[in-house]
């Protein structure tokens, strides 16, 4: 769950937009470069080539990379039609999506652990130690963090620690369907506040589509047969909080690169940055709230399998970051968001189905009227 939100927020909206932002960066370190090898004296005027030969090289230089551009373009789209290369990263994707939605819900309410901090706490402490563990051996790249990074970065953590902990009440209160439905919610208080911070103005389509989620909503909480009042306002903090993580991650993230030796902050790094830093947090939560008493004195943790499945879903919360990342790499940004949106579907299902949600005919049409609706406001955001 924790990767899940983060990665789909920033990934997904954002990926089009750094690149293009990267790109312009060594552009011009080039025009850097080459100012100052002039101002030296280094390059005769010999070697200047003249106006016409700088244009002719461009275009030869142009037209070789556009060809093959389209040639790996090519390759990766088609591959002789031989390449599995999407199909395994986007089931792995989607494996690893559904099975921390559906761990997180056996351990709250199957399980009937009413400690959702302690649980949130367990996973990201998991999440550090697999990644301590994989950048020692190699496997991943982690930015050397400093005090001045973990300072910039303390206002996004401290919205990510409420975010998950909202998000793991509202899932032990209301059944995963009616959680998938009301998560739309999130993308309308993010296109709003991308209007009023950003200026980033949405097209027809994407209003729509975001006037038929509300409507869905709406409807999906009156006919709800599980309706909680408890779990609903649950659900409504962890869309503002989603919301004003993903609009404070993109104002922050650009500064933070700065204060990194490498000038960047790849996503591993991130994912560490968010998990350890949530852990004093997590701790301070857990005392405040006493549910280390609970935690000591519950029967459950004495079973053997309640901790197989927490240890699970934390390694799940970690895989899904990776799987993220692999598939974006073997697709693209559009065709992720799209099966992002997919992806509730049979996850809806499967939660009815799984833990014998009773709903009505006009409940389930409105589950399905929501899950649609987001396949249209992804579709419309890809226009």
């Amino acid at each position: 769950m924790p990767t899940e939100l983060k990665l789909d927020t920033v990934i997904c909206q954002d990926i089009e937009e750094l690149e293009f932002r990267a790109s312009n960066d060594k552009v011009n370190v080039v025009h850097k470069l080459l100012d100052t090898f002039l101002w030296q004296g280094k390059w005769s005027k010999n070697n200047i080539t003249t106006p016409k030969e700088r244009r002719t090289s461009t275009n030869r230089a142009e037209a070789d990379t556009n060809a093959g551009t389209n040639s790996t373009e090519g390759k990766r789209e088609h591959g002789s039609g031989r390449s599995t290369g999407p199909l395994l990263s986007g089931t792995a994707y989607c494996i690893s999506s559904c099975s921390m939605i559906l761990l997180n819900k056996i351990v709250l309410s199957s399980y009937a652990f009413n400690a959702g901090i302690s649980l949130m706490l367990y996973q990201n402490l998991i999440s550090c130690i697999l990644v301590a563990l994989m950048s020692l051996f190699g496997a991943v790249t982690v930015e050397k963090l400093n005090w001045k990074l973990i300072r910039v970065w303390l206002p996004v953590n401290i919205i990510f620690v409420a975010m998950l902990v909202s998000g793991m009440y509202s899932l032990k209160f209301i059944n995963i369907a009616m959680v998938t439905i009301l998560k739309n919610v999130t993308n309308i208080l993010t296109a709003i506040g991308e209007l009023y911070i950003f200026r980033k103005r949405q097209n027809q389509q994407v209003w729509a589509a975001m006037f038929l989620m509300i409507i869905s909503a709406i409807t999906g909480g009156i006919t709800d047969l599980t309706f909680d009042s408890v779990g609903y306002a649950w659900q409504f903090s962890n869309c503002v909080l989603t919301a004003s993580y993903s609009l404070t991650l993109r104002r922050v993230m650009d500064k933070a690169k700065l204060l990194t030796d490498s000038g960047s902050l790849n996503e591993v790094s991130m994912v560490l940055l968010n998990n350890m830093l949530s852990l004093p947090f997590g701790i301070f939560l857990v005392l405040l709230f006493n549910e280390w008493d609970y935690v000591i004195n519950a029967d459950v943790i004495k079973m053997p399998m309640f901790w197989v499945v927490a240890t699970a879903s934390g390694v799940l919360g970690l895989s899904i970051s990776f799987t993220s990342m692999w598939f974006l790499n073997q697709t693209g940004p559009t065709t992720y968001s799209l099966v992002g949106s997919l992806n509730k579907i049979p996850i809806s299902i499967v939660g009815i189905v799984l833990f014998k949600v009773p709903v009505s005919l006009t409940n389930l049409f409105s589950i399905l009227f929501g899950l649609f609706a987001g396949v249209f406001f992804a579709k419309a955001k890809m226009a």
